[in-house]
């Protein structure tokens, strides 16, 4: 059985990480494409965002799996992974309404 409060603290920190991995990830492109002066970012910064990403996929199962998330509360999560800095706007929005074992859910339809 997982504890709700580990499961809330390790989804915000994962999906704020997310976040955050693609804006590392969105510079090191911008240098590599834009200007062209270096390749370093993207290599540096592609498996951190890819192996926060499949974090990411995960605790959001896991948190599915404990706070009893829809299947279309659950799709939302995982379609936040996609456009960059959508994981942090969920998981505010997730808190805000109760999503995160805080309060009863508002958008759990």
């Amino acid at each position: 059985m997982n504890d709700p409060s580990r499961v809330r603290s390790w989804f915000r920190a994962i999906a704020f990480a997310e976040a955050c991995s693609w804006l590392g990830l969105l510079i090191g492109m911008y240098l590599k494409y834009v200007p062209e002066t270096t390749e370093v970012g993207v290599h540096v910064m592609g498996p951190i965002h890819g192996t926060i990403f499949l974090a990411y996929l995960a605790v959001t199962m896991v948190a599915r799996s404990t706070f009893g998330w829809s299947l279309r509360t659950t799709f939302l999560a995982l379609v936040s992974s996609i456009p960059p800095f959508a994981t942090a706007v969920f998981e505010v929005l997730a808190d805000r309404r109760g999503l995160l074992g805080t309060e009863a859910p508002a958008f759990a339809g």
